[in-house]
């Protein structure tokens, strides 16, 4: 992470000038402020903030920056393009998405300054985005054009934020190959491969998904769609994707909201494809509900949050397609994303952001800020009672904050 100084630290600047990225060293100042989405839960403008998120700092829990976006807009995800100079946010309501411009300030703090609202053509319900290498990145709209099973994913391009097409392929018309209601993307470029999953309907009644369907990243073409649930009327509502690459194992993982569990399919280097899916984890046998989100650290830890009760699982896939639990740690209800950083003094810590769409039971609207190492809650931040929102999402303020999301 790249470290912010003022005057009072140019002696530190000059002494440790090649120890710039060491968050090691209890002197150095530290990256420890982050964008959150938030809703409001007053009748009042939803919008995103800046938060400082450290324990050990003595403004812990401080909003110091706030960004209006209207009332009803309902930001959603905060994502980096694919050089980590630009900030967007998709959104439930509203425009669907946004960039949003930052500055620091006189202190090197980071700024929320505007938001310009993008043009997503016919496409409603912004939920996630994937930016790649060759000037595109994708979004997926749950919505669709408003249909009661509809569902699309819109490419842009990453220069212009121009809308370059509209991908559909209503069940409808083809009920092996579709999609619905997608929400979560990845992609692995170097195969030329996307995947999307097929949620819920926006209005959370009208109908659930239960697959996950690949796409050719170049032609845009279906090639699978994949049930993930232990039967056809399973309704499990596999909510992310994750595309493994690089150097990691090659497996498509995901989890399912309804179902509360994650499941893997193996790549095929014959077929170019990926094989059925199996379930690897169930949530039920360890008392779990609702798994959203997925991270992946350097070192093949994986970190899932499940929102039911609020916890976050840390497995070893080094060995895939073995799956080995290292650690539960406890967040609270709503358990969704996360962001990675060192504390002052260099504990490394996870902090989750405990929310989902101001569910019951699943709106916490706090943020728990948890020590990897022992499993300590070091600090929770109560943004319902002391600022009258809830966080929906959660990044870093000087790029990505984790090593490997969708």
């Amino acid at each position: 992470m790249k470290l912010k100084f003022n005057l009072l630290s140019l002696v530190i600047l000059i002494t440790f000038s090649n120890c710039q990225n060491d968050n090691h060293h209890s002197d150095l100042p530290h990256d420890s402020s982050f964008y959150i989405d938030y809703r409001s839960l007053n009748g009042l403008s939803d919008g995103i903030a800046v938060i400082e998120l450290d324990p050990e700092a003595p403004n812990f829990g401080h909003i110091s920056s706030k960004l209006e976006l209207g009332v009803g807009v309902l930001p959603h995800h905060l994502y980096y393009n694919q050089n980590a100079n630009k900030l967007f946010t998709t959104a439930l309501g509203g425009n669907y998405l946004y960039e949003i411009k930052t500055e620091k300030d006189k202190n090197g703090q980071p700024k929320l300054v505007s938001a310009t609202p993008l043009d997503t053509g016919e496409n409603t319900v912004g939920e996630n985005l994937f930016f790649t290498n060759d000037g595109r990145y994708f979004m997926t709209f749950m919505g669709g054009a408003g249909g009661p099973k509809d569902g699309s994913i819109g490419v842009f391009n990453a220069n212009n934020n121009q809308l370059i097409k509209t991908i559909k392929a209503p069940v409808q018309t083809n009920p092996n190959q579709f999609i619905m209601y997608p929400h979560g993307i990845s992609v692995n470029e170097e195969k030329g491969l996307m995947m999307v999953t097929s949620t819920i309907h926006p209005d959370l009644t009208t109908g659930k998904g239960n697959t996950c369907t690949l796409l050719d990243l170049n032609t845009y073409e279906l090639k699978e769609t994949y049930l993930v649930a232990d039967s056809q009327t399973d309704m499990s509502s596999p909510v992310e994707v994750l595309l493994l690459r690089g150097k990691f194992p090659q497996y498509a993982l995901a989890t399912t909201m309804l179902g509360g569990d994650i499941w893997i399919a193996p790549y095929n280097a014959i077929t170019k494809k990926y094989d059925a899916f199996s379930k690897i984890f169930d949530g039920s046998t360890q008392g779990l509900g609702w798994a959203l989100e997925m991270y992946i650290d350097d070192n093949s830890r994986l970190y899932v949050s499940f929102a039911d009760p609020g916890k976050v699982l840390v497995f070893d896939i080094s060995n895939l397609p073995q799956l080995k639990l290292l650690k539960t740690l406890t967040a609270d209800k709503g358990a969704h994303h996360m962001v990675f950083f060192k504390t002052k003094k260099g504990k490394e810590v996870v902090a989750v952001q405990n929310n989902l769409l101001d569910i019951p039971n699943l709106n916490s609207g706090t943020i728990s800020v948890i020590e990897i190492e022992t499993g300590k809650t070091l600090g929770t931040i109560d943004l319902r009672t002391k600022y009258g929102m809830l966080p929906e999402s959660i990044e870093g303020t000087n790029g990505p904050s984790n090593y490997m999301h969708h």
